[in-house]
């Protein structure tokens, strides 16, 4: 299933070329030196960025990992540890009594 992730590569690089076709199609209307030499580091940055994408979709598709989803792994095994030394067993309110926002026994 995660393998079938990578062919979803295919929508942001197809808007990325896009979007840097039309960056060159208007450049071709511009007479401004600095304008032109911006158009052509927008457009060189787009086709970077759909490279970079299509490595990650191409990277998923061979090997069955997503890059972000092994980082989400990671992630939430280093929280579930921090969450653990935060509490430690026998320190939590009994479920009876209420507790208020700021963390004090609410009166009954």
């Amino acid at each position: 299933m995660v393998r079938l992730l990578g062919l979803f590569t295919i929508i942001p690089i197809t808007i990325f070329l896009t979007i840097s076709f039309f960056v060159l199609f208007a450049l071709s209307k511009v007479n401004s030196k600095n304008l032109r030499n911006f158009g052509i580091t927008i457009a060189i940055l787009l086709w970077l960025s759909a490279s970079l994408i299509l490595s990650v979709g191409i990277y998923t598709l061979v090997t069955g990992k997503h890059p972000m989803m092994r980082m989400h792994k990671a992630m939430m095994r280093d929280m579930m540890k921090h969450c653990g030394a935060m509490a430690p067993k026998g320190t939590m309110p009994a479920q009876d009594k209420m507790m208020m926002p700021g963390g004090l026994p609410r009166q009954q």
